[in-house]
């Protein structure tokens, strides 16, 4: 047992980070606690693609232990990686919904953001393409995604509801999804405030009791079964398929490629203060990570899920001691023992139908998942701060951002916003001599969103 503990400690580094196994594997616990959300939330807004839910949740747990292992095997840092909240709604309700991509074709397209990712990482130029980006419009779009986030957990749980006149209005507080919903809620809000490790998955908990009460969900008499066939998302693309979208591709490839650099970026510096990574304000293992980041993310869409990036719930794990890639290790195996928990994930994913007194015949009932929203309308919470580290006394970065992050929630499209975002920007700084404020590319990508507005126009949409 000595011999181990040295050999951990002579390869991670723990005396040199005033750290123990012991503390790495609290801190790996505890991180896994309050991210494992994610492996019963990601399969069922991933099934509003039509993909199979038993393998998406493989999917989750294999992508995210690779991605973390990675992580705590190169970069030795105590970060865990897993399917992407913002990226995950973007892949199924904006791809493969609003713009007509089946899963097939948008796990192609994924796969493409991802392989660039990977060549951006190993060629060195990564960092000139989160230069290219201002800090506002940075902050505006996961603001933005937020907002989205709340848009879908508060439909899900039934607290707005469609309207002919209004588009949206106060759902029925009467029905069982709202006091589901409000329920988890409340408990995660709570033990947040509280502290508690763990607060999302023990609100999760909380609403499923409710549900189950109701007789929403339904106990099958298991917990953990063997893991389910990945058969159906494993390698499932459809390239040739792309050639019917190539109208949307390349913006759709883009913003995969774009939400999941800035994504791990901006979680990589948001953990790395605290936990004492950061040397002269920089991270000396980022090239390290954001090939840990890429790699996690070819390796998920190849089994069948959107696109994996870092997690700011790392933090957690950092808070309780964690300080290197031991934490990371460790929540990369609980992953994978996550692997064994389908039964819960069918449970946490009990619908409820909801008709639409105004609608045609040919119009579904509006579905709603109240175990599932109240984590949604929570994490939409805590992307909300970014909106203090937007300059809005200076109105060309200002205007920019407030079109980003309102456009994409009323527009349920995260690609219409960072268009807005980018044009608008691009143009006060040229109308205003301030040419040099923007990098050339963001010129470009500025261009290349108009044309595509155009191309819309003259396609008929």
């Amino acid at each position: 047992m000595d011999a181990v503990r040295n050999w951990l400690d002579s390869r991670f580094a723990l005396s040199r980070h005033g750290t123990t196994v012991r503390t790495e594997l609290l801190a790996g616990l505890t991180t896994f606690l309050t991210m494992s959300y994610i492996i019963f939330v990601n399969p069922i807004i991933l099934s509003a693609a039509k993909m199979d839910p038993g393998a998406v949740m493989v999917a989750t747990c294999v992508g995210s232990a690779v991605g973390t292992f990675l992580m705590g095997l190169l970069a030795n840092y105590p970060i865990a990686m897993a399917p992407g909240m913002g990226h995950n709604a973007f892949f199924a309700f904006i791809i493969c919904g609003t713009m007509g991509f089946t899963f097939q074709q948008a796990l192609a397209a994924n796969l493409i953001s991802g392989t660039l990712f990977l060549v951006l990482v190993l060629a060195g130029l990564s960092n000139s393409f989160i230069e290219s980006v201002p800090n506002s419009l940075k902050h505006a779009i996961a603001v933005g995604i937020g907002l989205l986030l709340a848009m879908i957990g508060l439909q899900w749980g039934g607290l707005i509801a469609p309207h002919p006149a209004t588009l949206v209005t106060l759902g029925d507080l009467t029905s069982p999804s709202v006091l589901i919903t409000l329920v988890g809620f409340i408990v995660m809000s709570v033990l947040l405030l509280l502290k508690v490790r763990g607060a999302i998955i023990l609100g999760l908990l909380a609403g499923l009791v409710v549900a189950l009460l109701f007789q929403i969900a339904r106990f099958e008499g298991k917990i953990v079964d063997r893991p389910p066939s990945v058969a159906p998302t494993f390698l499932a693309f459809d390239f040739p398929g792309l050639t019917k979208h190539l109208g949307d591709l390349i913006a759709v490839v883009f913003v995969l490629l774009f939400l999941d650099i800035f994504d791990t970026v901006g979680t990589l510096i948001g953990v790395a203060a605290p936990a004492g990574l950061l040397r002269n304000g920089r991270l000396e293992k980022a090239k390290e990570a954001l090939l840990s980041d890429a790699v996690g993310t070819v390796t998920g869409v190849c089994f069948g899920t959107s696109t994996i990036t870092s997690y700011i719930e790392s933090a957690t794990g950092i808070a309780q001691g964690g300080r290197t890639g031991l934490t990371a290790i460790t929540v990369s195996f609980l992953f994978l023992l996550g692997l064994f928990l389908y039964p819960v994930v069918k449970m946490m994913s009990a619908s409820v139908p909801v008709p639409i007194p105004f609608a045609t015949p040919q119009t579904p009932p509006f579905t709603q998942y109240p175990i599932i929203a109240p984590a949604l309308i929570l994490i939409a919470v805590l992307m909300m701060s970014g909106v203090r580290h937007i300059p809005w006394d200076d109105y060309t970065e200002a205007i920019p951002a407030f079109l980003t992050l309102i456009i994409i929630p009323l527009t349920f499209s995260i690609t219409e916003g960072i268009a807005f975002g980018f044009i608008t920007y691009a143009f006060f700084k040229l109308v205003t001599g301030r040419v040099k404020e923007a990098h050339w590319f963001l010129y470009l990508l500025s261009v290349l969103f108009l044309l595509m507005f155009v191309a819309r126009q003259f396609a008929g949409g």
